[in-house]
């Protein structure tokens, strides 16, 4: 009773939120001073990490303190870090991550969407070394087979005459170059992007980006925002053609009547997973298509299979873009990028001289294509659909248990949780947010977060994870919520 007291007093000063918000950390904290109590009957049981067959070797270099310390005072103060106390990881395997002491996380984030086929993948790993000891850069002024027959498999994988492709070293750089294409193609300069998306931060791509958090005040011009045709909080809640009326009045009132293109993600990553509509992509692509506009798919996150039901993320809306752009997992982590569009529009690159150094280099294009070998080898699109299905039925379940969450989302190994004080005013849950992630990461799970308020977890592991790995995933969820 004296230590509940003394709680009490002290949770006041240090949360200056409101008097709710300070009941339930007051609550977990007094569950936490009976840690070292017996366990009753009812007391959740502590989640058990799945098993696996896997010791990284002893780690002898420096620690997170030192690494922390460099980092502040050689990179930019613009490099952050997730967690109160940062995470040292030094080594991985598969689905899992492990810290400097040997600790074991399991990997739920995916470096954002970017693991695909598993941290160190032996067939990838394998090909980026046979590459790297052949020949490790020779630029695409000579000819090489790694670049030739990475572009004539990933050009196998799209639909219509979407054949020619151009490689990137990021999504950033794939966008910037799909703009400037369409741009060029078009003859015009105006593009329509959605609000709350994210393509990347350089020149063009800020413009098209429709996040504050991601936008310096520099010149962005010749970007028109459309309604964000989102489920949960829009304002015409599922109706796809009520959003898409929008854009058809951008391009009335807010252009010559012409524009360059329209730029979207199916599933907005940086914004807090969120799908598009059902019915806005159609009716959209015809109305840019009517303006003499061109129509590229953002897959920079959503590709390569994370989705489950689709290779591609625009192909779970029925429609075929001009141009797409991709980039994470792509590579499986390593640093790719790449544009594919038809024969007709590649040839607007040809007006001038256009080169990128590092773009399809032999080691980025060996694993790239060693990633598309491994997705189809080991059946990753079909795992993505039925464990991400799995993981989203069980978090909908917690969601039915616990009041915090308000909305669950997304496709395959895409999926968003978001987090509300208030179920009605959708009121964003950010301080309960990043306690939880913290809490989740000391039971061994690392997920990530976004969205414009920064409360929705962001879950998008490897491909390569399992029913067991889901369960572990909302187990641990659950004890930590239950703690709130």
């Amino acid at each position: 009773m004296v230590k509940m007291k003394m709680i009490n007093r002290i949770l006041p000063r240090a949360f200056s939120s409101n008097a709710s918000r300070i009941r339930r950390f007051s609550s977990a904290a007094s569950q936490s001073t009976l840690a070292a109590q017996p366990v009753q009957e009812n007391e959740p049981v502590i989640p058990k990490m799945p098993p696996f067959d896997y010791t990284p070797p002893p780690y002898t270099g420096p620690s997170a303190e030192e690494i922390l310390r460099k980092r502040q005072q050689f990179l930019s103060p613009a490099v952050f870090h997730f967690f109160k106390n940062p995470l040292s990881l030094v080594d991985g395997k598969m689905q899992y991550l492990f810290d400097e002491k040997g600790r074991r996380y399991l990997d739920a984030f995916g470096g954002i969407a970017t693991v695909g086929c598993g941290h160190c993948h032996p067939e990838v790993v394998d090909a980026i070394v046979n590459q790297t000891k052949r020949l490790q850069h020779s630029t695409i002024l000579y000819l090489n087979p790694a670049i030739a027959d990475f572009a004539e498999a990933l050009a196998s994988k799209f639909p219509g005459d979407l054949k020619v492709v151009f490689f990137t070293n990021s999504g950033t750089e794939a966008n910037e170059l799909a703009l400037m294409m369409a741009r060029l193609y078009t003859g015009c300069n105006d593009v329509i992007a959605i609000r709350n998306g994210y393509h990347g931060n350089a020149a063009a791509t800020m413009g098209a980006t429709a996040q504050s958090n991601y936008k310096f005040n520099v010149v962005q011009t010749g970007v028109h925002h459309a309604q964000n045709p989102e489920e949960y909080r829009g304002i015409f809640g599922s109706d796809g053609l009520k959003y898409a009326r929008d854009v058809d009045e951008i391009i009335t009132y807010g252009t010559h009547g012409r524009v360059a293109a329209f730029i979207s993600e199916a599933i907005q990553g940086v914004g807090g997973i969120l799908e598009l509509a059902p019915g806005y992509l159609p009716a959209v692509y015809n109305t840019i298509r009517n303006a003499g506009g061109l129509c590229i798919a953002d897959e920079v996150q959503s590709g390569f299979a994370r989705t489950g039901s689709h290779f591609w993320g625009f192909e779970a809306h029925g429609v075929v873009p001009d141009i797409v752009t991709m980039a994470k997992g792509i590579g499986n982590g390593i640093p790719l990028g790449a544009v594919v569009t038809t024969p007709e529009i590649a040839k607007v690159l040809t007006q001038r001289m256009y080169f990128n150094t590092f773009g399809g280099n032999p080691v980025c294009t060996a694993a790239g294509l060693a990633v598309l070998n491994v997705i189809e080898k080991e059946k990753l699109q079909q795992n993505a659909l039925t464990v991400g299905s799995y993981l989203k039925e069980r978090l909908t379940s917690l969601k039915d248990k616990y009041e915090i969450i308000g909305d669950v989302r997304g496709r395959g190994l895409m999926l968003g949780v978001e987090l509300v004080t208030d179920r009605q005013l959708k009121t964003p849950a950010k301080v309960e947010t990043l306690h939880l992630m913290d809490q989740i990461k000391e039971m061994g799970v690392l997920i990530g977060k976004g969205g414009f308020f920064g409360n929705v977890f962001r879950i998008t592991p490897p491909l390569c994870f399992t029913k067991e790995d889901a369960d572990f995933l909302v187990d641990v969820m659950d004890y930590s919520l239950s703690k709130m």
